[in-house]
């Protein structure tokens, strides 16, 4: 039986650096920019990036709301492709994660 109040936490504390994180990103973005041209093309890819950050921690935390779904309609650690059961190993790297370590390789 998997402990889903141990994963429950750690997506809990994931979910809090995340927005504390996107918070952060969002302030930057909306943060006055610089007149000359030079450093507003330098200001310009900082912000590039940090929308790509923005976008991958959006991404993290749509699967970490999904995983959290899970543990609440009791289905949390059984592979969403296959019905098998995810390792405890590969939920304690990955808590968020909705697939096998067989399944997730076959995706990739």
């Amino acid at each position: 039986m998997i402990n889903t109040q141990k994963y429950r936490d750690a997506l809990m504390a994931r979910l809090g650096e995340l927005d504390k994180r996107l918070h952060a990103i969002e302030s930057e973005l909306d943060s006055p920019k610089s007149k000359d041209w030079d450093e507003m093309a330098a200001e310009r890819e900082d912000d590039e990036v940090l929308e790509h950050l923005g976008q991958s921690g959006q991404d993290e935390i749509a699967r970490i709301r999904a995983a959290l779904g899970r543990i609440r309609d009791g289905n949390y650690g059984t592979c969403t492709a296959c019905g098998e059961q995810i390792a405890p190993e590969r939920l304690d790297i990955l808590p968020e994660t909705p697939l096998c370590r067989t399944c997730a390789a076959q995706h990739d």
